[in-house]
């Protein structure tokens, strides 16, 4: 088989069909950089230039949907390269009673949400069909998660539904405004759909049908003009199964940290599955030699089909550059 293209290789993949090799993409966070749409598109395509992946990932802070809503952030180190917002405990978080929650639905071509789709617009022209990228979108719910702070969403869910459901209802046209911008303005393939609370240590999922699952369907199918969706279930003990029928094309998840393993997740889903690497124990803290290991046993759990090398998510910004190297090179077989 002759050498595939990046595009050819990933709609070949999520298609189940026979590939050159397997496809492999690794993401991270730009602390810093990723204030400024210019900055951003930089350094992503930096990083794209120096190891060759076969999609790209735009990673923006989680706060650029929530700026104009009045979230406040800032990075203070964290090891993955995600900001934390200021302390909510001091009364500054944005919703701090029910009467709080958002109302406003946000002009996705003004404020942070415009300056996000600049950067989309910068790297596009940079990259001008060279590989495919996508666009991080957190869902409602995590959008919802920081604008009230972690521990006090599930307080609010329970007591304050009705206030819930109004501020997810603004949030989550919100999000389909943006990605439908995204889909009209920018030149790129998909989404990548982050979402936080499909967990069993978090929520029930009658909570999350009513609170997530709902809003989620809404926001995918304003992307279902794009081709390369990916859905990432964040965390542990995740709810795979309430979520496998959603309109994406992959799934992404904590594979080496939760169930369902990447073979089991490939049985429960008919697209192509996303993962194989220890972010930690594998790109961090291995050597080239273990993450060669670990992209081996992921391409004989799937078989090399339907499956894309990569972590269960943002590779942290201390990866050893051997490290992420030997990623790349790890599909070359």
């Amino acid at each position: 088989m002759g050498e595939m293209t990046k595009e050819e290789r990933l709609r070949a993949t999520i298609q189940g069909q026979a590939v050159d090799r397997p496809p492999v993409a690794l993401w991270r966070h730009f602390p810093g950089d990723d204030q400024r749409p210019e900055d951003l598109a930089a350094a992503t395509v930096a990083f794209q230039r120096r190891y060759d992946f076969d999609f790209v990932k735009v990673t923006p802070a989680s706060s650029f949907c929530l700026r104009d809503w009045g979230a406040q952030d800032r990075w203070v180190g964290n090891l993955e390269g995600t900001r934390d917002y200021v302390d909510y405990g001091a009364g500054s978080a944005p919703v701090q009673s029910p009467d709080d929650w958002p109302r406003d639905v946000l002009d996705p071509g003004q404020g942070a949400l415009g300056a996000q789709l600049r950067c989309l617009r910068l790297i596009g022209d940079e990259l001008a069909g060279e590989v495919p990228f996508i666009q991080t979108v957190f869902n409602p719910l995590s959008q919802a998660k920081n604008l009230v702070g972690a521990e006090r969403l599930p307080v609010h869910v329970r007591r304050y539904p009705d206030a819930v459901r109004a501020g997810l209802e603004a949030i989550t046209e919100t999000t389909i405004r943006f990605v439908e911008a995204v889909v009209e303005r920018t030149a790129a393939a998909g989404v990548f759909y982050a979402v936080q609370h499909a967990q069993y240590g978090l929520l029930s999922e009658e909570e999350y049908t009513t609170f997530g699952r709902l809003y989620d369907l809404r926001v995918l199918e304003a992307a279902q003009g794009l081709w390369l969706n990916v859905l990432h279930l964040h965390g542990e003990d995740v709810m795979f199964d309430l979520l496998a029928d959603y309109p994406v094309q992959v799934i992404n998840w904590h594979d080496r940290e939760t169930p369902p393993t990447l073979a089991e997740g490939q049985r429960r889903f008919g697209g192509a599955v996303c993962g194989g690497l220890g972010r930690w124990d594998g790109v961090v803290q291995g050597t080239p030699d273990l993450v060669h290991q670990q992209a081996a046993e992921a391409i004989a759990q799937t078989g090399g089909r339907r499956f894309i090398l990569g972590t269960g998510c943002v590779t942290p910004i201390v990866a050893p550059t051997s490290n992420i190297r030997a990623a790349r090179e790890a599909v070359e077989g």
